[in-house]
């Protein structure tokens, strides 16, 4: 587990929170596996731990009241979850769900995240910008859902996964993804059919071009 590292901003908090704290960390089980579909966390448990991504994909939703599932978010290695106990949650209002067999996750808990928080103000400052960030995106999926149509929706995710994760090549931007059609189809609410046919649409349009591991955007200036 040597190279299992996380950053948000130019904060390295594997770094800040293993051997400052303890240099067991990561060792004698502390990082968790999961099965493929086995839960995390449930709504209505404590909020005691924030979680980091080691390897796997994590989603995190919910249920409406029809009984619909509601993915609000598809986590891969180096992101965190269940950063809301931060702010004062005392009981979980989602669920996160392993997507992958072999997800490994490490668990944190409050008390130690609060105590380097008071330690270190530049700590404190990038873990609340983070959390600020996370939230934004939500509400911008949130209002998306509701003003903008399939293909706005689309492009708007392609947007954002590469102004997150892209790397400009010549005149495009490349980047490499972890999202299936089905993926994508859940966070941005319509059906993978409709991802599929849409994504070859703006293929077809030469606005990007995709495989099953990167998304290439051919004419960033029109997204």
């Amino acid at each position: 587990m040597s190279d299992n590292i996380w950053y948000f901003d130019d904060v390295n908090l594997f770094n800040v929170m293993c051997p400052h704290k303890t240099g067991d960390f990561g060792k004698n089980g502390h990082f968790k596996e999961y099965k493929k579909g086995e839960t995390i966390y449930f709504t209505d448990d404590p909020s005691s731990t924030l979680y980091l991504v080691a390897s796997g994909k994590v989603r995190i939703l919910n249920y409406s009241e029809a009984g619909d599932e509601v993915v609000k978010a598809i986590l891969g290695r180096g992101e965190m979850f269940g950063e809301l106990a931060l702010l004062g949650e005392e009981k979980r209002n989602e669920i996160a769900e392993a997507m992958d067999d072999n997800t490994i996750v490490c668990p944190v808990k409050i008390d130690e995240v609060h105590e380097l928080m008071q330690e270190n103000q530049e700590f404190s400052f990038k873990i609340y910008k983070w959390i600020g960030f996370r939230m934004r995106k939500m509400e911008r999926r949130i209002d998306n859902l509701v003003f903008k149509d399939v293909r706005s929706r689309l492009m708007d995710f392609i947007k954002e996964l590469s102004l997150e994760k892209g790397l400009k090549v010549g005149n495009t931007i490349e980047m490499e993804h972890f999202f299936t059609h089905k993926n994508i189809a859940n966070l941005i609410g319509t059906s993978r059919q409709t991802v599929t046919t849409t994504l070859n649409e703006l293929r077809d349009e030469g606005l990007i071009d995709f495989n099953r591991r990167k998304i290439i955007v051919k004419k960033p200036n029109e997204f």
